[in-house]
């Protein structure tokens, strides 16, 4: 669900983690335990692997250990912010095969919406992201372009190409309806506001959740 399924999708980032998001029941994590502990993978930060503590949103870090993949971080998380539930994410994922392994990801529409964070380098990862479906004429509906191109040109030139789409899509997107006057300043300003929108709405999302660790890291000093 991280950088990872980006360059899968053709979008280039370098990391160093793998994150995933997973199905958080009991069944599931005693496997994701016995993967761990093959892997030898460590815990690195606070909270522990819990299901209680995914349910709420919370990510949990390991490192690993053995030699073949020493100090890789895996990142897990279960919920995510403005995305939808477990069940359906995997419904509708993208798979894939790569060197003879399945490979599931989040669908593209998800991947994008989960990096809608506070965090600089996810806003240039989502336009590459958009950008390389719409200009590769991937099968993704006019609609998620209309929803999501963060390029003002491009997004004017989408909403000439699919103007009944883009009449739709103008109600719930301002950035949109600027695109068909063809302003092009005015379109810029729109996609800037709801970013600014959606980094408040993660620094919200986050709030309780970073106080929930505080007390964490606090209950684990000594005396």
């Amino acid at each position: 669900m991280g950088g990872q399924a980006c360059v899968f999708y053709g979008a280039a980032e370098f990391s160093r983690d793998l994150d995933l998001l997973l199905l958080a029941d009991e069944e599931n994590l005693a496997r994701l335990r016995t993967a761990l502990r093959s892997l030898d993978a460590r815990p690195i930060a606070v909270p522990s692997l819990d299901a209680a503590h995914l349910a709420r949103g919370h990510a949990v870090h390991f490192r690993c250990q053995r030699t073949d993949v020493a100090g890789l971080r895996i990142d897990l998380m279960s919920a995510l912010r403005g995305v939808a539930g477990f069940e359906e994410l995997w419904a509708r994922r993208t798979t894939i095969e790569f060197e003879g392994e399945t490979i599931d990801l989040l669908a593209l529409p998800d991947l994008v919406l989960a990096k809608k964070t506070q965090r600089d380098k996810d806003w240039p990862m989502i336009r590459r992201l958009v950008e390389g479906s719409y200009l590769s004429g991937a099968p993704e509906p006019e609609a998620f372009w209309l929803s999501e191109l963060r390029t003002p040109e491009l997004l004017i030139e989408a909403a000439r190409r699919f103007p009944d789409a883009a009449r739709a899509a103008a109600a719930g997107r301002p950035a949109v309806a600027e695109a068909l006057r063809g302003d092009t300043a005015a379109a810029a300003r729109a996609i800037d506001e709801e970013e600014r929108q959606e980094r408040a709405r993660d620094r919200e999302w986050w709030e309780p959740l970073r106080r929930e660790m505080e007390q964490m890291r606090r209950d684990r000093l000594p005396g």
